[in-house]
């Protein structure tokens, strides 16, 4: 018996012995796995922490977006060891039960089976949650591939901060895409208006003054030595004030008759010398007071330059600011004042030089009264008026035409039989009444004070603070905030840009515009108002479009290059006299084209310009350098972004060939009818729904003018159908590209979104009135709404219902 006692007290100390074992170990797995959780918890901290770093050098919200979802990744996971854990503890202990009775209610009374059931369950809904955390980061689209480079996390962190997703794409797309970036970026000091235009141009700005003042050219042409010495010459800002208004005092004096009237501006002139002084100021010094002359292919005929003669002669930016008193009495106001302080630094006295003031300006008002409005020039066809000098002479007798465009034109022969293209008929006809009705002093004091307007920028400090006043009452701001490096920039590109243009690189292009000619040309099969022979003729003018892309070939030659500045004489001393010397460069220049064939590959804007244009006389579309950058371009960002950006800037200048002026011009760049009435009309019909559309938009209470925009409206909406187009037909081609992350949109989305913001802008209310009375383009929030409420493929990517403000249900579309 004894025996048996000891077998089963022994029995019961092995168990129990056991049972602590069992314990102790679950005590040790227990610490080991408390430890692995403090140490996943230290990881899952020291990871927070990195993230909070990262954050403040990336994007806010896209980091933030980013590690939640991390964070909740990792919490899952560790849920699920630790229920994982806890079926291994439930299990270790349920043996236990078997053997040591445990009370009713525990773990004991759970089958083996019940309590498999349950941690498969708990798994179960883990694993569920796990999925719908990695849901969070597919798109609407199903597509399950993100692209995490840092360009596409970089890109799309400036995207999502762009945005203001509280407000309903439907609704305004405008605010749902620049409502965060026009938060973000108040107007900074000097601008009267802010973009991704005006940022990307300082950013070639900055990169343009590198150059310039650390003398990294390549030191092999003449014409860069020049440029650099034009800059250095605008930025020394104590030689200027040192000559202060002596350069103009000087120059004045040597234009007008002797002896010389006093003041220089407001004095009385002695004898009639109207077309001495006439013809210095339009030849040599390019300050053309009552009309602009010029040399330009003639629109008729392609192959040849030809005399233009144009409206011009008031200094404000529109009639409308002398017309329209009322609205503008300010601006009016301190355009006076601003002249009268000039004339006082010339040397007026202050009764004289307001009198005479008064007298010039009411003379730029008949000028005004007299100009023919924009929207009333839409119709090339109707302003085109080719004619020879003796018939000029006889329309404008009070300007001696022959020896005026003879002396311009020096050292060319002209006789009265040479060919003139003249515009505005009815304002040269009431220009020659004005004149020979006006006091001939005053004619002349009006003449030198346009002479004056084009040296003011190159003269000291106390004539850029008297425009402060004029420039705050027109735009809202303040020159004499802008850096002088920033203003000397600007004005070294607009003088000598094609010397800078080598330094801008220039992305392959070719590409996505033929993708996009294709995309443009087979939208015409789907045009049912237009007959055959027109739309044989318009897809034949689309494959004639000349592309010019990045810069002229002729910058990267030195020898090309300096033949270009051949003959303009340059210093550092004086900026005043380096600027006057282009003009009469210039000048020259402009004598010799006439009796030139019109070159093909001539350019109107410099390489490093943020923008693109149209030529409807050489039928071709070109594109700067300076504008195939990010936003609009960049070799790794989505194609649907490219598309979007620059490809829609490619299909808005390829449309120009075909907008309510483009269209008058065939494929040769001749003006001449080649549409069939039928087309024609039906054309007339949709382009009058477009400006009755843009014509309801106002900004500030005033009206958009939908006819003076509808070039560049129409040229908007063909731009984004034939981009969208091209696009799709890659995709069709190439598959679905990966999507960003963040931003949580199709491909698609994404292609309507960066098209958008390439117009998020700010601006004062007396930069968006100027910008109404003389932009032919929509204000850019228009630019956004208009074209997009116009697009049925806008309206079915972000399922816009018919009757929302952004799918009206009535459409205006032309191409």
């Amino acid at each position: 018996m004894r025996i048996v006692m000891v077998m089963v007290m022994m029995m019961r100390m092995r168990m129990r012995m056991r049972m602590r074992m069992r314990m102790m170990m679950m005590m040790m797995m227990m610490m080991m796995m408390m430890r692995m959780m403090m140490m996943m918890m230290m990881m899952l901290m020291m990871m927070m922490m990195l993230m909070m770093l990262m954050m403040r050098m990336m994007m806010m919200m896209m980091m933030m977006m980013m590690m939640m979802r991390m964070m909740m990744m990792m919490m899952m996971m560790m849920m699920l060891m630790m229920m994982m854990m806890m079926m291994m503890m439930m299990m270790m202990m349920m043996e236990v039960s078997g053997q040591v009775g445990f009370r009713k209610g525990s773990l004991g009374g759970w089958t083996q089976l019940e309590v498999w059931l349950a941690a498969l369950l708990l798994v179960s809904v883990l694993l569920l949650l796990l999925t719908l955390t990695l849901g969070l980061t597919q798109s609407p689209d199903g597509s399950k591939e993100l692209c995490l480079s840092e360009a596409c996390v970089m890109l799309a962190g400036r995207m999502a901060e762009a945005m203001d997703r509280q407000a309903d794409p439907c609704q305004d797309f405008y605010q749902y895409a620049c409502g965060g970036w026009t938060r973000k970026n108040p107007l900074p000091d000097a601008r009267s208006r802010w973009s991704t235009f005006n940022s990307l141009w300082e950013q070639n700005q900055a990169l343009l003054k590198h150059i310039l003042e650390n003398g990294t050219f390549n030191g092999t042409s003449e014409a860069e030595r020049k440029t650099q010495s034009y800059y250095l010459s605008c930025l020394n800002q104590p030689r200027i004030d040192q000559l202060g208004a002596q350069p103009l005092i000087d120059l004045i004096t040597k234009v007008t008759p002797t002896p010389n009237p006093v003041p220089l501006i407001t004095g009385r002139w002695e004898k009639d010398n109207f077309m001495e002084v006439l013809k210095l100021l339009s030849g040599p010094y390019r300050a053309q007071p009552f009309f602009s002359l010029g040399v330009s292919t003639d629109p008729k005929n392609s192959n040849s330059n030809v005399i233009q003669v144009e409206q011009s002669g008031i200094f404000l930016p529109s009639r409308d600011y002398y017309l329209n008193k009322t609205a503008n009495e300010k601006v009016l106001d301190a355009y006076l004042e601003y002249m009268v302080e000039l004339g006082l630094l010339l040397g007026g006295s202050r009764n004289s030089t307001e009198q005479e003031m008064r007298q010039i300006l009411e003379l730029e008002t008949a000028l005004a009264n007299i100009t023919v409005p924009q929207d009333q020039r839409r119709d090339e066809e109707k302003l085109y008026h080719k004619i020879t000098i003796a018939d000029l002479q006889v329309l404008a007798p009070a300007v001696d035409w022959l020896d005026l465009l003879s002396s311009s034109l020096s050292p060319l022969e002209l006789n009265d039989t040479e060919p003139v293209v003249i515009y505005t008929r009815e304002y040269l006809v009431e220009m020659s009444q004005l004149i020979a009705r006006t006091d001939r002093s005053l004619l002349n004091n009006y003449m030198i004070w346009t002479l004056v307007q084009k040296g003011v920028a190159s003269l000291d400090q106390r004539f850029e603070n008297a425009q402060d006043k004029l420039l705050e009452s027109l735009y809202g701001t303040k020159k004499s905030c802008t850096p002088r490096w920033q203003t000397c920039i600007g004005n070294t590109d607009d003088t000598m840009g094609f010397a800078l243009g080598g330094i801008v690189r220039s992305p392959p292009a070719e590409q996505m515009i033929n993708e996009i000619r294709t995309a443009f040309k087979e939208s015409l099969d789907q045009l049912s108002w237009m007959d055959p022979d027109t739309r044989e003729a318009a897809k034949d003018k689309a494959d004639a479009i000349y592309d010019m892309i990045g810069f002229p070939d002729f910058i990267l030659d030195p020898k090309e290059l300096d033949d270009v500045y051949d003959g303009y004489e340059v210093g550092e001393e004086s900026f005043f006299n380096n600027m006057f010397n282009f003009y009469n460069f210039s000048s020259r220049v402009m004598s010799e084209q006439l009796r030139k064939r019109p070159s093909r590959d001539q350019w109107s804007m410099t390489p490093p310009t943020v923008n693109a244009y149209y030529m409807a006389t050489k039928n071709g579309i070109v594109f700067p350098a300076g504008i195939l950058q990010a936003p609009f371009y960049s070799h790794d960002h989505p194609k649907a972004l490219n598309f979007g950006g620059i490809g829609v800037v490619m299909g808005h200048e390829l449309t120009h060939a075909f907008d309510d002026q483009g269209r008058e011009y065939d494929k040769e760049g001749n003006m001449r009818p080649w549409w069939q009435n039928s087309s024609l009309q039906s054309f007339q019909q949709r382009t009058e729904c477009m400006v009755e559309q843009y014509s309801r938009y106002t900004v500030n209470g005033e009206k958009v003018n939908g006819r003076q925009t509808l070039g560049e409206n129409i040229a908007d909406n063909g731009g984004l159908k034939a981009a969208y187009n091209a696009y799709r037909s890659w995709v069709r081609l190439n598959g679905e590209e990966k999507r960003l992350p963040a931003v949580n949109l199709t491909n698609d989305q994404l292609f309507f979104l960066g098209f958008a913001q390439v117009w998020c802008s700010v601006r004062t209310p007396e930069s968006a009135h100027e910008g109404l009375v003389t932009d032919t383009h929509s204000p850019p929030r228009y630019r956004v709404i208009g074209t997009l409420s116009n697009s049925q493929d806008f309206a079915h990517h972000f399922q816009c219902p018919v009757g929302s403000p952004m799918n009206s249900g009535s459409r205006c579309e032309v191409w």
